[in-house]
């Protein structure tokens, strides 16, 4: 098989998949979380600050998503068939909820009446929660495995096989740690009571996710065997959920020194890190078929053809870099602080 610097084009196409998604993951991550903890703003204006804060930058966070789908499409068609046939009903309800979280922060305000403020800042928060638990739902069942037959179809009985513990568990960590990455992001965007009060929330979101985290981990070590694998073949990779340790102990440290800055690249680099852990727990496979392993979808069996990946992997050269710097401009053009008195920053 051909390769780009040592390491087989199927391979690559696996980095850029993760790492589109990983960037997703981050991104619109603490947009969830802070939309989670929406509700718990009695004021009307706290509300109002709080989606300020996400209202520039949400739109060119899920560009991150259409580009991770299109990339996955293209580099693996046949896994990106299976896996959004068989979880047909989970995709769509998350762009159901996509689409009226969007909808809510546009609609909230072009009515004065308090009940159509109320209803549609249920709406965003409810989304966002959901968003966050079915992302979670999902790649739980990635990790668990599927029933695949010989044609890599999904022979399962339907959605409510989907809402395993695992994948539940896996719902409520992912929750819980965006919870935890978007309260931190909402104290770099506010001040004054509003932020006093999300000071409380996040010391709320940090036991939540660990709590959540510690049960989910002990979970997979109890049930999930074919998740050890690896780490109990390559003993060096051992230092990965190390890494992973020391970086969410470290939130609690910096958020103690207030120092929330530094707090939140932690949280991100502990969404990236967890990230890594499942690539490598998949590596070469995308998909486990469950329990007839043979039949797993994995990058070799799924992949488009040399050719289009090398002329993907072109795009992507080109696109991947863009995409970076129009983020870095979003969010240096909109940095700072939310006026709670003002139309924005």
């Amino acid at each position: 098989m051909e390769t780009l610097l040592g390491i087989d084009y199927p391979t690559w196409w696996f980095l850029v998949v993760g790492a589109l998604f990983s960037g997703y993951a981050i991104l619109d991550g603490f947009d969830f979380g802070a939309g989670a903890w929406h509700m718990l703003f009695k004021q009307n204006t706290s509300r109002e600050t709080a989606l300020k804060a996400i209202d520039p930058t949400w739109h060119g966070n899920e560009v991150w998503l259409v580009i991770g789908g299109g990339t996955l499409f293209a580099g693996f068609p046949v896994f990106y068939g299976t896996l959004f046939s068989a979880m047909y009903t989970p995709f769509i309800l998350f762009l159901l909820f996509i689409i009226f979280r969007g909808i809510s922060i546009k609609f909230r305000n072009m009515e004065d009446m308090p009940w159509w403020r109320t209803m549609w800042d249920w709406s965003y928060s409810i989304s966002s929660i959901m968003l966050a638990f079915l992302l979670g739902v999902v790649l739980g069942n990635i990790l668990n495995g599927m029933p695949l037959d010989a044609n890599y179809e999904y022979t399962g009985r339907g959605f409510f096989e989907f809402l395993n513990p695992f994948s539940i568990l896996v719902g409520l960590t992912s929750l819980a740690l965006f919870m935890m990455h978007g309260a931190i992001y909402l104290l770099l965007k506010t001040e004054g009571k509003l932020f006093d009060r999300i000071q409380g929330f996040l010391k709320k979101g940090m036991v939540f996710f660990i709590v959540a985290y510690i049960i989910t981990t002990g979970y997979g070590f109890l049930f999930l065997d074919h998740l050890l694998v690896v780490f109990e073949e390559n003993k060096i990779l051992f230092v990965v959920p190390f890494l992973v340790f020391l970086s969410i102990a470290n939130v609690p440290r910096l958020v103690s020194k207030k120092k929330y800055g530094w707090a939140f690249i932690f949280t991100s680099i502990t969404i990236a890190l967890l990230l890594v852990v499942v690539a490598f727990e998949l590596y070469p496979r995308l998909l486990l078929s469950n329990p007839s392993i043979e039949n797993s979808i994995t990058i070799y069996n799924a992949a488009a053809s040399i050719k289009t990946l090398k002329i993907m992997m072109g795009f992507v050269a080109i696109g991947g870099p863009l995409v970076l710097l129009y983020s870095y401009f979003v969010y240096k053009t909109f940095w700072g602080k939310v006026k709670t008195d003002s139309e924005g920053y």
